[in-house]
């Protein structure tokens, strides 16, 4: 019986550290010639709600260092290769932490480890509500004013951290959602 709930728990931790993880998602025009985007603009979208003005900063100069690692260069000439643009969604989900006050002991507990005792173990689970954060960063050709690729990054943006996990968070998130960019033909 023990064995099933340590095995339980441990199921249930992995699936909240999991649960945790950033989250990446991209999508592509199969038929665009990714080789000829050179530069690229930022472009706004109107209406589109705003994060402020610091955050915003964060995100276009990460991901100008991360699209500069691919060979993009930024311009503000309207004859950009791409517009770029991104929008932000930040929410919040609920956390489960479970954690056991003590391990007991009784039969079938592992090879060697039986017998009866009077062991007491007692399993305690809280809540914390964990900001999320989701970032989609959009590409457009220029020339032909279609969507060439979309990619969208969750769990990048947290408005309860403090500035130095935050932008760390941040980082690892655009460079996760720009590791296949550009898309590798076949």
């Amino acid at each position: 019986m023990k064995r099933l709930s340590l095995l339980s728990l441990l199921a249930l931790l992995s699936a909240v550290s999991a649960a945790s993880a950033q989250d990446v998602r991209y999508n592509f025009d199969q038929s665009a010639d990714f080789s000829k985007f050179k530069t690229y603009k930022w472009v706004s979208i109107k209406n589109a709600p705003q994060v402020d003005e610091l955050t915003a900063k964060q995100i276009t100069q990460t991901i100008d260092a991360e699209l500069a690692k691919k060979g993009l260069m930024k311009t503000d000439a309207d004859n950009a290769d791409l517009y770029i643009t991104y929008q932000t969604a930040i929410g919040k989900e609920k956390q489960l932490d479970v954690y056991n006050t003590g391990w007991g002991y009784g039969p079938g507990w592992g090879p060697g480890w039986y017998g009866y005792g009077g062991g007491m173990s007692t399993s305690t689970a809280t809540t914390s509500t964990i900001y999320t954060g989701t970032l989609d960063l959009d590409m457009y050709d220029a020339a032909k004013k279609t969507l060439v690729w979309r990619g969208v990054a969750t769990k990048t943006l947290n408005q309860s951290s403090n500035p130095e996990k935050r932008q760390k968070n941040l980082t690892k998130g655009v460079a996760k959602l720009l590791k296949n960019y550009p898309p590798k033909k076949k």
